[in-house]
């Protein structure tokens, strides 16, 4: 298990204080917290840290581990310029102790509920991130059979696996009933019938748990909520009745659960309490009726993508306001925490007795994730300059697809902090002509007006060359790139502590067109 951990025997946290990295947690912890020859179970030990991680409040602002050294920024312990200079650019890098660290913290944070924290594998599904989740004892929320596929290549279990989607096909189920899956997460009567069917071919039972549509607002992006009845996931309120008594009359069918998932890149609790509370009774009606043995709760807490490297600091979570910077948006909150996200939760949750399920994917890998791009050009016009990067739109469609904000920060600082400063920058040396900011487009070589990652950004001052880290990339920008204009897919590489490893070679020219069928 991997957690930030201070020197401090009462496990406080900073994560500003350069003396804080991630390092492996033995079972037995610190020989003085249980004596020289004590032997402490695997569990004890996970019970123990998980109570400290509870009430070390600190470790609340501790968003990811990425910070300026000597004005080089370092994922963990590694200069994230000889990773470039390694593995070449565009690349995707995470910090395995980021993701660690979220997931213990959630899972510290729900202790009080029998639970069960289902990783969204669709958020980012390369086989090491899934297995250092695995290892850390989650379990997985599929779409797919690939990505059943990928859990199992991982290591994964897929008795911990949950198996969303609206489209599953013959052969999906199939493959999730040979691999005795958790449950399907059924979203429409006519699923659940086709479900039945194949159970049946098959001599087997299928778990199901009914995907909920609570009609709630979310409010985000409209392309990621999935919770009103404009969408096309779940089952309407008042046909859930209706559909659990079809369920119980079919021989195939073992109802496990209930199921709902309102939207993605939430940042405020009160639509995941309404929800919860709208959802409630009828989970308890259900329940008095069925087998029910789960209510999962799905996923959809926000991450930090507007001033993503400074929420890495403790200081910028002591600011209780934590709004957008825009102007159109400044109204809008873009930071909801974990134990903020668990304190509106809890109290329905507890009420009803049952195993929660949670599907996060975002929060777990989102900030854990930087896609590194080298400028290419400098190019004026008019007013206006672009620099024009190595990376393009089919690496990270975020901002094409979503006119997502996403962060962009420079490798190499060149106003730096002197050893006495703090790693946020305060107290820096500035050498002569350095210093300036100006207005930028960051743009990538796709044949397309759409491929930008930043418009009419302040940046400090950009030059041909130069090293760019894209912040807060882990989640959903490796998994939606592409080979558009044929350009072939980027490598991506994982970070522990001061080692790190490529995950995913580069594509080559030769693998575009590898698999095409001679004529």
């Amino acid at each position: 298990m991997l957690a930030t951990v201070s020197h401090r025997r009462d496990l406080s946290f900073s994560p500003s204080s350069t003396q804080n990295h991630p390092v492996l947690i033995c079972v037995t912890l610190e020989k003085d917290c249980f004596g020289e020859d004590a032997e402490t179970s695997t569990r004890d030990a996970c019970a123990i840290l998980r109570f400290a991680l509870r009430g070390a409040k600190r470790l609340e602002s501790c968003v990811h581990f990425f910070r300026y050294r000597y004005g080089q920024l370092h994922c963990e312990d590694v200069d994230l310029a000889r990773v470039a200079d390694k593995f070449g650019t565009p690349l995707y890098v995470y910090s395995a102790g980021t993701i660690l660290d979220h997931y213990t913290r959630l899972d510290a944070a729900l202790v009080p509920l029998d639970h069960l924290i289902c990783y969204a594998v669709k958020a980012n599904s390369n086989r090491a991130i899934l297995k250092l989740l695995s290892h850390a004892g989650a379990g997985f929320d599929i779409v797919s059979g690939g990505e059943l596929y990928r859990v199992l290549a991982a290591g994964g279990d897929p008795a911990r696996c949950t198996f969303a989607g609206v489209g599953k096909s013959r052969q999906e189920i199939e493959y999730a009933l040979d691999q005795r899956v958790y449950s399907f997460n059924v979203e429409s009567e006519a699923e659940l019938e086709y479900i039945d069917r194949i159970a049946g071919t098959k001599h087997s039972r299928a778990p199901v748990a009914m995907r909920v549509n609570p009609d709630i607002d979310p409010r985000t992006h409209e392309y990621i909520s999935t919770g009103s009845r404009e969408n096309k996931f779940g089952i309407a309120l008042d046909r859930i009745p209706a559909a659990y008594e079809r369920a119980a009359e079919m021989r195939n069918i073992d109802i496990v659960g209930v199921q709902m998932h309102i939207g993605s890149q939430i940042t405020e609790a009160a639509p995941f309490a309404d929800a919860i509370t709208k959802v409630a009774p009828i989970v308890r009606d259900l329940k008095s009726r069925y087998p029910i043995r789960f209510f999962s709760i799905g996923g959809g807490l926000g991450i930090i993508y507007e001033s993503s490297f400074e929420s890495g600091a403790r200081e910028w979570w002591d600011d209780t306001t934590i709004r957008s910077k825009s102007k159109r948006d400044r109204e809008r909150k873009i930071a909801l925490s974990i134990h903020e996200y668990v304190d509106a939760i809890l109290p329905p949750l507890r009420e009803l007795k049952l195993r929660i399920l949670l599907e996060p994917g975002r929060l777990l890998v989102g900030n854990a994730g930087v896609l590194l791009t080298r400028v290419r050009y400098i190019k004026h016009s008019g007013e206006k300059k672009f620099a024009i990067v190595d990376a393009g739109m089919n690496d990270l469609i975020r901002p094409a697809l979503y006119h997502s904000y996403h962060e962009i920060v420079p490798v190499e600082q060149r106003i730096w902090p002197s050893p006495q400063s703090s790693p946020s920058g305060r107290g820096g040396r500035e050498a002569p002509g350095e210093g300036k900011t100006e207005n930028v487009d960051i743009v990538g070589p796709v044949c397309e007006s759409g491929d930008f990652f930043a418009l009419d950004r302040e940046m400090p001052e950009v030059r041909a060359g130069d090293l760019l880290a894209i912040m807060s990339a882990g989640a959903y920008g490796f998994v939606m790139a592409s080979n558009y204009n044929s350009r072939p897919l980027p490598a991506e590489a994982l970070v522990r502590g001061d080692r790190f490893a490529l995950i995913r070679k580069r594509q080559t020219w030769q693998d575009l067109v590898r698999d095409e069928v001679k004529t």
